[in-house]
């Protein structure tokens, strides 16, 4: 699975990573809703750095489709509504 990074990178992660990926994205969702900014924060932070640690980044060179895309790190909390909701970015 390929994840890009806004404004960073493309990372090559495994598909076993998932569920913990989208246990983390449907935190957030419910985080967002709740319009709790901190807890928000702190769970994009682990969701990005779980795809930094778990995941191979890729040359700037090899660009691929990207299976998802997650925003980066400073994405505010009303931009996060847009973003983060229904399903989140990863479905399933």
């Amino acid at each position: 699975m390929i994840i890009r990074i806004s404004e960073e990178g493309q990372y090559q992660v495994p598909s076993s990573l998932f569920d913990e990926l989208n246990v983390i994205d449907n935190r957030i969702v419910e985080l967002v809703a709740g319009g709790k900014e901190a807890e928000y924060r702190a769970e994009l932070s682990k969701l990005l750095s779980c795809i930094r640690a778990k995941g191979k980044k890729l040359d700037d060179t090899d660009i691929m489709e990207s299976d998802v895309i997650v925003p980066p790190e400073d994405l505010t909390l009303k931009e996060a509504r847009a973003i983060f909701a229904g399903d989140g970015l990863l479905e399933g």
